[in-house]
Parts: structure tokens; sequence; C-alpha cells
């Protein structure tokens, strides 16, 4: 098991993913709780970019259930639909927002949070069973690199989801 996240001297983000998953991979090596995996993913996800919040919120029946986050505190339950955690969750796919404010029905946990994405996550059943979310400080974040990263990255934890 690795027992730290080194990380290059860079802003490059596809850089920081690449350096990131294969230490992530070893870290959560051998992990068969989602819990304990998702806690020290948010954390090493959190230690390379930094972000305002970065956490899983778990399907549990017709809500979402706030899970291992690494910021301020959050808001739970979410329903499916709702906000742009259950909207990732309701069409199954990933949602990034440049302005949340721009966003109808926008959760605000944190008048903090400018931009966010939300990554839905599959169990061994074939249906999201988590998300992952992230929300920045910065407007318009998140791009392309970090829909590819983020997707990479959470692929390690959806094998240990029912």
């Amino acid at each position: 098991m690795a027992e730290q996240i080194v990380l290059p001297d860079t802003t490059d983000r596809a850089a920081l993913y690449d350096a990131l998953f294969p230490q992530l991979r070893a870290l959560l090596a051998g992990e068969t709780d989602a819990i304990a995996a998702m806690a020290n993913f948010c954390a090493a996800v959190q230690q390379a970019f930094r972000w305002h919040w970065a956490g899983f919120y778990r399907v549990v029946g017709d809500q979402l259930v706030l899970g291992p986050f690494q910021g301020p505190v959050a808001c739970s339950p979410i329903v499916h639909g709702k906000g742009v955690c259950g909207t990732a969750w309701a069409r199954n796919e990933i949602v990034a927002v440049p302005d949340v404010d721009m966003f109808p029905g926008h959760i605000a946990c944190s008048s903090f949070s400018k931009s966010e994405i939300v990554l839905p996550l599959r169990g061994q059943s074939g249906k999201v069973a988590a998300v992952f979310d992230v929300d920045s400080a910065r407007l318009n974040d998140f791009g392309p690199a970090d829909e590819q990263g983020l997707s990479m990255l959470c692929r390690l934890i959806e094998p240990l989801l029912p």
C-alpha cells in the first residue's frame, strides 16, 4: 500500500491525473471496504487538486446519502433528479456546471461553490450506486481533462460498489 501521494509540481491537470492514477490504484489495492476506499480516494484527490469540496454520495433507496468527503459540511440527503448530483444520477452521465448559479435547482451547500462536476459510478449491478461530486470556488473550473481524469480515477472505486 502506498503511504503518501507524490505529485509533480505542475498545474497541468492531465499530468496530475496521470501521476495520481497509479498511486491511487496502489493505495486502494486490496481494499475491500467501499467506504474506506472512498475516504482515501477523497483525500488523494483533495491533496492533488485542492478543490473547495470533493466527495461521494451513495445511492440509498430513492436518495443520495452523504459518504466520505473532504471539505466543509455538506447537504444530505439529495433526492433523485434534484441538484447537480441528483441530475447526474438520474441521467446516468457526467454533469459539469461552469456556473452553479445558472443551474436550475442547484442545491447551494456552500456559497463558495462556483462550479461543479459530478460523475455517476456504476456498481456491480450495472446501476448507479454512487456519485462523485467536486465543487470549485472558481467559475468554469472543469474541462475535458477533468472529465477524463476523474472518470479514470472513479473506475477504481466502482468494483467495490453493490
